[in-house]
């Protein structure tokens, strides 16, 4: 009696199309809840996560160099130990370099700049006026916060201290990162659930050789446009070419924006030379034309040796890391946005296989069925 009052022709609510845009509307709420829950926990926790992402990024450029060490057959914990310290050799080495260069040529780099900007003053009016008063008040601006930060002695130790210890554990982190890698995979097999393990493990890896391809990627652009900038701007004897070498060096880790803006202050330091703006053409084009073999020659290289994003992709990536965490979130973003795009390619070409191993066994059991028969009775 029950079932004669049904309705064999009751259609439902919403059709088939609303419920599965809902059900992605669904999902997709799920996702963003989760990674804003992650990105919370991670500011929150932001002593600790930094120095493992920057762990896992010296590891990433450094990994090939204990691959050939242990390769070498040393010991595990000796290549790795090397490692580190060749890691300590080359960031200070570099960081020595950067920092030295940028304090001897700063004063020459402040005074041609506020020399750049009285003549973009007599250009073009206010607009250079207050790029002047920005690099006249930079000083004492520096100074300033430098009374502050004397004032606030105990601030400043434990800014200091804490810095030490971020740098302390990340190259301790990038030690056993590099020495128990394999054990890492062992783990992962352990803990995965049912037989995800072998999968799991393929994610990581792409994950990591993305991040891995990224950092050695960038280095060398970073190193390439450095290098063809300042020996540019030795030839046209631009003063602080040393230090605008540098400033390359350290903005090409910022795709996109960081080369823009240092390349912005190497013209703007050429068109403050007395010797007119013809200088300051001549560096204009030198910059472009790094930039131009950087673009169309080195970055494809490097994107189709890892993922290849789209340059909106890069600029919202590195958005949304200033906002999270400032320059560190800036330097952070694109690796940690490289190594999701790797993920999710490979996520997606695992679904596509078991995808089209199913559709392959679905089409053998009907051939078995039906089509056999039928071919053999024709």
């Amino acid at each position: 009696m029950r079932n004669d009052l049904r309705s064999p022709d009751r259609q439902p609510l919403l059709p088939v199309a609303a419920r599965r845009a809902a059900a992605w509307c669904g999902v997709g709420l799920l996702v963003a809840a989760v990674v804003a829950v992650g990105v919370w926990l991670c500011v929150l926790l932001s002593a600790a996560v930094t120095p493992v992402l920057l762990a896992l990024l010296g590891s990433a450029l450094l990994g090939p160099v204990y691959r050939r060490l242990v390769a070498m057959k040393l010991n595990q914990s000796l290549a790795a130990g090397l490692t580190c310290a060749l890691l300590v050799v080359v960031v200070g080495g570099a960081g020595y370099i950067v920092v030295s260069a940028l304090i001897d040529t700063g004063d020459q780099i402040l005074a041609s700049l506020k020399d750049a900007a009285k003549e973009v003053s007599r250009h073009f009016g206010a607009a250079g006026t207050s790029l002047d008063d920005i690099v006249s008040n930079a000083k004492p601006f520096i100074g300033k916060f430098g009374g502050t930060a004397a004032s606030g002695l105990l601030e400043g130790v434990g800014v200091v201290a804490a810095t030490l210890a971020a740098s302390v554990l990340a190259l301790f982190l990038t030690f056993f990162f590099l020495r128990d890698s394999d054990k890492a995979v062992r783990a992962l097999h352990d803990w995965a659930p049912g037989e995800s393990g072998p999968g799991l493990e393929q994610m990581a890896r792409r994950g990591f050789q993305a991040i891995e391809g990224f950092m050695r990627g960038t280095t060398l652009i970073a190193l390439i446009d450095a290098v063809g900038i300042t020996i540019g701007l030795l030839i046209l004897q631009v003063p602080g070419a040393v230090g605008l070498g540098a400033l390359v060096f350290v903005g090409a880790y910022i795709p996109y924006l960081g080369s823009f803006l240092s390349g912005s202050v190497a013209v703007l330091v050429a068109f403050a030379d007395d010797r007119g703006p013809a200088i300051a053409l001549w560096t204009l084009g030198i910059v472009l034309v790094v930039f131009f073999l950087e673009g169309h020659i080195l970055q494809p290289i490097v994107q189709s040796r890892t993922v290849q994003m789209h340059p909106a992709i890069v600029m919202l990536a590195i958005t949304a890391g200033a906002s999270v965490a400032g320059v560190m979130g800036m330097l952070l973003s694109v690796p940690l946005t490289a190594a999701a795009f790797g993920v999710l390619s490979e996520l997606r070409r695992h679904y596509a296989a078991g995808s089209g191993s199913e559709s392959s066994e679905k089409a053998s059991r009907s051939g078995s069925d039906g089509s056999a028969p039928s071919a053999a009775s024709s």
